[in-house]
């Protein structure tokens, strides 16, 4: 069986030890490694090469962000999933920007984090159902009080839906075209149109677009999004995973 090799990135060391206990009891995931600040994370990520990075954002050093940016850099392929306290508006836009693979609050239920792990080694997006929910929340505030956030009337076609989701995935023109059978050039010409037609400007744009349209939701997180997330007690608590048992 193949483990998903996760490395987790908190300055709390309780933190880090109610995750790695929560994730054991997760037969698919083999917790590989624990880093204490930013720069730490970027080390070990380099080092070991998780296919996973759980990591916060309030950190020593190197703030959970810029160790992101950095990580994605260096090692492309590793999936970095954030989870912290801070959701604010700035901290969800900051987060997709830099094309993080999601964005979980810490007070999110171990059913939920699992989920999200297996969700992003698949290459998805996976987000917190309230973090989804503020992103929509944002959407139809601006529609309502007259911003035009996305030009009136525009539909999009079959193609352009494809292509939308897998750049919002995280994708790269190469990666696209081979998914699709179609040449870099087209993607590029496709990617252009669809911000010429939705009035976006940058890839973070499209992503925004995807999540509050629900392209990128993926079936398993549609599927909890209405699950309650418990707002009083920290990962690893058993109260906080609604009576799970660990081992």
């Amino acid at each position: 069986m193949k483990f998903i090799r996760t490395l987790l990135a908190d300055d709390h060391t309780v933190v880090r030890e109610g995750l790695r206990a929560l994730l054991h009891s997760d037969g698919g995931i083999q917790v590989v490694g624990e880093a204490r600040n930013g720069r730490e994370a970027v080390e070990l990520t380099m080092a070991l090469r998780p296919d996973v990075v759980v990591m916060d954002i309030a950190m020593p050093l190197l703030n959970g962000l810029e160790a992101t940016r950095k990580i994605l850099a260096a090692a492309p392929v590793t999936k970095v999933l954030i989870l912290s306290a801070h959701s604010d508006d700035a901290y969800i836009d900051r987060v997709i920007a830099i094309g993080a693979a999601g964005f979980l609050i810490k007070q999110t239920s171990a059913q939920i984090l699992d989920h999200a792990i297996h969700e992003v080694m698949a290459g998805n997006k996976f987000y917190s159902p309230v973090v989804l929910k503020r992103v929509r929340d944002r959407y139809q505030k601006a529609s309502e009080g007259g911003v035009q956030v996305i030009k009136r009337g525009t539909s999009l076609t079959s193609r352009e839906l494809e292509v939308v989701q897998l750049v919002a995935e995280g994708q790269a023109n190469k990666q696209v075209a081979a998914g699709l059978n179609i040449s870099i050039k087209t993607v590029e010409k496709h990617r252009q149109h669809l911000m010429d037609k939705l009035g976006i400007h940058d890839t973070a744009g499209l992503t925004r677009y995807a999540i509050a349209r629900g392209i990128i939701e993926s079936s398993a997180q549609a599927a909890i999004d209405g699950l309650a997330e418990p707002q009083a007690h920290p990962p690893g608590d058993r109260r906080a995973q609604g009576g799970r048992t660990q081992s």
